[in-house]
């Protein structure tokens, strides 16, 4: 109880407790694709070119079998030491830019890697993370349509961090465009979506995002 300026006392309301909703997850290096580099069953190996790193494929990557190494090599982009985060997301962007049609029949295996990378709340792990999911909805026709279904499991955390304008600091970027902040990308990557996710994408986005405005023009 505490004593009011008129005299009288009313009940103190205690504060209420910090959700810990920004809070960076744990991110232990177990990663499936640290896993598989680490002994050898990845067809890649870091090039060491001057001042600056390339991934070096040992195969051609047209000749993949996707859906054994796109979901590991997604698994790897919430990775934070190198060379693991730098071979896997030139790793993803190299299959997303030769995939073509072997892209959309992985997309189901693609979505826990991704929920996972993003629900790390490690602020460059969820920039990297976005940005290729913006590559990905570009990769392939339908790739967009496709993930629809997922919005209930990878949005809620755009839902979280839209309003999120903090600068992003450090150099994490591997030729990807440079954002100043992650509300920023989260709404390109929302309008993205709603661009690519066919009729049912707005509605879909709005249920989990409830203050998405639409990016479409339907004039």
């Amino acid at each position: 109880m505490i004593k009011t300026k008129t005299g009288g006392f009313e009940e103190r309301k205690p504060s209420p407790p910090q959700a810990g909703a920004y809070k960076r997850r744990e991110n232990p290096p177990n990663t499936a694709f640290r896993r598989f580099y680490e002994r050898g069953d990845l067809p890649i190996a870091v090039d060491h070119r001057g001042s600056k790193n390339m991934i070096a494929w040992k195969v051609d990557i047209e000749k993949l079998d996707y859906h054994h190494y796109l979901p590991i090599f997604f698994d790897g982009i919430r990775e934070t030491q190198e060379p693991y985060r730098f071979l896997a997301v030139k790793g993803v962007e190299d299959m997303l830019r030769v995939g073509g049609s072997k892209i959309l029949p992985v997309i189901p295996q693609l979505i826990i890697p991704i929920k996972t990378a993003l629900n790390t709340r490690d602020h460059s792990v969820m920039c990297i993370t976005l940005q290729l999911l913006q590559k990905l909805v570009l990769s392939a026709d339908l790739v967009g349509e496709a993930l629809v279904p997922y919005y209930r499991q990878i949005l809620p955390i755009f839902n979280l961090y839209k309003n999120k304008n903090k600068n992003l600091g450090d150099g994490i970027d591997y030729g990807q465009r440079n954002y100043d902040c992650l509300g920023e990308l989260i709404a390109d990557t929302l309008a993205l979506f709603e661009q690519k996710g066919g009729d049912d994408a707005f509605i879909n986005i709005k249920y989990m995002v409830p203050t998405y405005e639409s990016s479409v023009n339907y004039a």
